[in-house]
């Protein structure tokens, strides 16, 4: 069983930068393909960034540029740095890590098997 427990949430005006953490226990992080997803209340879940196992990754247009996936092996810890924060950026923020597939770049939610608590980040303009 995979556990994924996310941090580094908080609230940030326009422009600034957060970096979120998702620490995995259960399972190493370099043998997973994992993911950010954020949710805004009514509003589906989007994924936003993927890794996959050896290391390549995939943007949903509205973060390319600006957000960055990765991974510490040491820590067992995902990482998504966030630049160039927007209001429309305010969500909360879920990783993911789906088992199987390793070589894919999915960012579809039902890809993905284990999930964190989330993590909320707020921007203000």
């Amino acid at each position: 069983q995979v556990q994924l427990v996310e941090s580094g949430g908080g609230s940030v005006e326009a422009g600034g930068s957060l970096r979120l953490s998702c620490a995995a226990s259960g399972y190493a992080v370099s043998r997973l393909r994992m993911g950010w997803f954020r949710q805004v209340p009514g509003k589906e879940r989007e994924g936003i960034a993927s890794v996959n196992t050896v290391g390549s990754t995939l943007y949903a247009d509205s973060v390319k540029g600006r957000f960055t996936i990765s991974r510490d092996y040491g820590k067992n810890t995902l990482y998504l740095q966030m630049n160039s924060l927007k209001p429309e950026d305010t969500a909360m923020y879920h990783c993911a890590a789906g088992a199987g597939k390793g070589l894919f770049l999915l960012l579809t939610p039902d890809e993905y098997n284990f999930w964190g608590q989330g993590t909320q980040v707020s921007v203000s303009s």
